[in-house]
């Protein structure tokens, strides 16, 4: 599609709902804007790099919206984001060295995303009297619903009570669980500059199975650190040449509102619930990526 009023209306309207989706699955949101851009008629290489520039403010409003219900993990971030940002760069300076003129790194990421989408599927176990069924037992000490559609007790609470059990910080999960995180941060971080993704594709399921996160804190965790990994991809990428402004720009325009109402829905939404639309997500972008991408390399 030729340049126009016509298609800047369109991305951003694809901005808003990339927003959306940022804030209610704590990832950057490029998962619909790329090929969302691609549609429009960017080639796939800059397609790439033009998705990173609009993480940065989208990330950031859905991450004050989540920070205001104390949903953030700080300490999560401060162990994850470093990492991620020095893969990120490195991530963005090997994605001009791919074959495939961009079309096998779409493809990498639809793999990424059907991974991803499997993981974050919620399983049917029996109770264990350890640790408890419910996927909010990543703090030793608290004692979790029996019932995991139960959502009458909000994380924000649950951590109240943990407090007044008088649980010791250093049950933390980064205390007990240093490398997960760091290594949740590295390959998130070098997807992030690789794929031009936010890399909460790989954080979100990370944290959950990984560092023993609650999804709702998980998602909003992740959302702080994608916002950190775009800075450092957004600038290689814009060094070596791969950012259309006028794309990122108008994406932008449409991704700061979105953020914010997907993360106010994702705080209404009960754990299980929202475990299982986050993965039906995952798996219909790994679908569409695949298919689309496929279709082009072999054309």
């Amino acid at each position: 599609m030729d340049p126009g009023i016509l298609r800047d209306a369109l991305t951003v309207g694809l901005g808003l709902l990339t927003g959306v989706m940022s804030g209610l699955f704590g990832v950057g949101g490029a998962v619909i804007s790329t090929p969302g851009i691609r549609a429009l008629g960017a080639p796939p290489l800059l397609a790439v790099g033009t998705t990173l520039p609009s993480i940065i403010p989208g990330a950031a409003s859905g991450t004050a919206r989540y920070a205001r219900e104390g949903m953030v993990d700080w300490r999560v971030v401060a162990v994850t984001a470093p990492a991620g940002v020095v893969a990120a760069v490195l991530g963005a300076l090997a994605a001009d060295h791919v074959p495939g003129e961009g079309h096998l790194l779409m493809l990498m990421t639809a793999g990424l995303l059907a991974f991803s989408a499997f993981r974050m599927l919620p399983r049917d176990e029996p109770a264990d009297p350890a640790h408890g069924a419910d996927d909010r037992s990543g703090v030793d000490g608290y004692d979790p619903d029996p019932d995991p559609d139960h959502d009458e007790l909000a994380e924000t609470d649950a951590e109240v009570l943990t407090a007044a059990r008088g649980v010791d910080p250093a049950a933390h999960p980064t205390r007990h669980r240093p490398l997960s995180f760091l290594g949740v941060g590295i390959v998130a971080g070098g997807l992030s500059g690789l794929l031009g993704i936010g890399g909460g594709i790989v954080m979100v399921p990370g944290f959950t199975q990984f560092g023993g996160l609650p999804v709702k804190r998980a998602i909003a965790t992740s959302l702080a650190c994608v916002g950190v990994f775009a800075i450092p991809g957004t600038i290689t990428h814009a060094l070596l040449g791969n950012i259309d402004w006028r794309f990122a720009l108008l994406l932008c325009v449409g991704v700061i509102p979105g953020a914010r109402l997907g993360a106010a829905l994702a705080l209404r939404s009960g754990d299980r619930r929202l475990r299982r639309i986050v993965a039906i997500f995952l798996g219909t972008m790994a679908l569409a990526y695949g298919i689309g991408e496929t279709i082009a390399l072999i054309g």
